[in-house]
């Protein structure tokens, strides 16, 4: 099978005047991102980029992700997209680890990433640098086209090799399977070095939609761009909806034009969906994984409405099995592994993580997640939790994120993490960090969470923070509120 990676051309001399990114107050056209990715392309050539050289960059949001993402498959080099969060001292053994030829930084970025590299430009370079000639490549549908990192909440992130082929099909697949249409359009708000390029971006793009960058999340200028440009689709993380909920003018916003929206990386509390189904928004859960590409599952409107905990079925093009820690076929629950083209090709030199991931089983090669998850009759499917955040309480097992949707019933919670952690007498017992959005005690806590799970289920320890710690990617680090728990009274 022979797919074009180089697919912006055809855009460009299709409707060259259709309006693609809307970037610092400007829409640039399909054409010119395409000469703006040539410009960039022929500026690393300049610098002696060649095939399978990285490329990083180090910034919050901005057009040059897309310049450089476009540049990849004229010229064959990857992107290496940095967690701009991370100090200083990680992202030297992220430079280290992956010894890019080039580092590309956003404005607020220049001083930290001229010290990290002596090939430090500000990204408005890629259209100004000296040029030469693009050699002629084909990527194929192998090479790798991304390199982005894993979470990383613990020890040095890894980075996963992204080829053409997940790019491809997660952009067919989620065009077909989510019901895109040439007229949508999105607010790339999560960030661009995580998964955002290829969640929605890639796909609206690929059918001729208008994506709309903003730099940092900012809830007011998002509601505000949401009824000025019209935006169709939402997709964010659970923090960043309650950020907007939260907001003092989601209660005037205007959401009229969305078609609906869909959630990511973890599961969206109840009344966070409520607050945006109030005003008419229709509701998704997604899910999807750095190594899996992202879109893996697909559900209908109603459907999600109906049974707003799943995420739905998998793609067509994506196979999946619940497997016991034996890696046989769990009947019910079990660890969620996937299967399919929009696996990634493996971490970078990093063969023992890559054969821990990547496993074969009866001929096919598949993920582990490390997610635990069900399966219900008509074969729709429920995140459970982590694999290794599940606990056993005096025998009994606990999933934090059964007992996170309950403390969110609370309409003192704002937000709220669970994890277990160790007990004399019961092996483990469970910790809540929680924020409030009015004062409420422990006891009252546990007394309204003892009305709705068993008793072995509920926080024996509460921790109350003014906010939870959070990676990048908006992820909670449930190893950092151990450590805060392990330095507080209760170590």
């Amino acid at each position: 099978m022979e797919l074009n990676a180089n697919w912006l051309a055809r855009l460009a001399s299709y409707h060259p005047n259709r309006p693609a990114v809307y970037w610092r107050g400007h829409w640039i056209s399909y054409a010119d991102l395409y000469q703006r990715a040539w410009r960039a392309a022929a500026s690393l050539a300049g610098l002696g980029v060649a095939g399978g050289d990285r490329v990083a960059v180090l910034g919050p949001n901005h057009l040059g992700y897309l310049e450089l993402y476009f540049a990849a498959p004229l010229l064959g080099f990857i992107p290496a997209l940095l967690n701009h969060r991370l100090s200083e001292a990680e992202l030297k053994e992220l430079l280290e680890y992956t010894r890019p030829k080039a580092l590309f930084y956003t404005e607020d970025f220049a001083l930290p990433a001229q010290r990290l590299h002596p090939q430090a430009h500000p990204l408005e370079a890629l259209q100004t640098l000296p040029e030469r000639k693009i050699p002629d490549f084909t990527p194929s549908l192998e090479d790798p086209a991304l390199l982005l990192f894993t979470g990383g909440t613990t020890g040095l992130p890894k980075g996963a090799l992204i080829p053409y082929r997940q790019l491809l099909v997660n952009a067919i697949q989620t065009c077909m399977s989510w019901g895109l249409s040439p007229e949508d359009r999105y607010i790339v708000a999560t960030p661009m070095f995580h998964a955002a390029l290829n969640a929605l971006a890639t796909p609206l793009l690929y059918l001729g939609g208008q994506v709309l960058i903003q730099e940092r999340f900012d809830p007011a200028l998002y509601l505000a761009w949401v009824r000025e440009h019209r935006v169709s689709l939402l997709f964010l993380v659970p923090t960043m909806y309650q950020m907007l909920a939260q907001h003092p003018d989601f209660a005037q916003a205007d959401l009229r034009t969305v078609r609906w929206a869909i959630s990511g990386g973890a599961p969206c509390p109840r009344p966070v969906r409520a607050a945006f189904e109030a005003k008419g928004v229709r509701f998704k859960q997604g899910y999807g994984l750095t190594e899996c590409g992202v879109n893996c599952f697909t559900q209908s409107l109603e459907e999600a409405e109906a049974h707003p905990e799943s995420v739905g079925r998998p793609m067509p093009h994506l196979w999946a099995r619940l497997a016991g820690p034996d890696g046989q076929e769990a009947q019910e629950e079990g660890e969620l592994w996937l299967s399919g083209p929009v696996l990634m090709s493996g971490y970078f030199e990093r063969p023992n993580e890559t054969a821990q991931a990547l496993v074969v089983h009866q001929g096919r090669t598949w993920l582990r997640t490390g997610d635990l998850a069900r399966r219900d009759a008509e074969g729709r499917y429920y995140i459970v939790g982590r694999v290794k955040e599940m606990f056993i309480s005096g025998g009994e097992n606990v999933y934090p994120i059964e007992v996170e949707r309950a403390l969110y019933e609370h309409p003192a919670v704002l937000e709220c993490a669970v994890l277990g952690v160790p007990d004399p007498r019961w092996g483990e017992v469970g910790l809540a960090a929680v924020v409030l959005k009015s004062p409420i005690g422990e006891e009252e806590l546990k007394g309204f969470l003892k009305a709705r799970l068993a008793g072995y289920k509920v926080p024996r320890h509460f921790l109350f923070l003014s906010e939870l710690p959070k990676s990048g990617p908006g992820k909670i680090l449930k190893g950092e509120l151990y450590r805060r728990f392990r330095e507080g009274s209760h170590a």
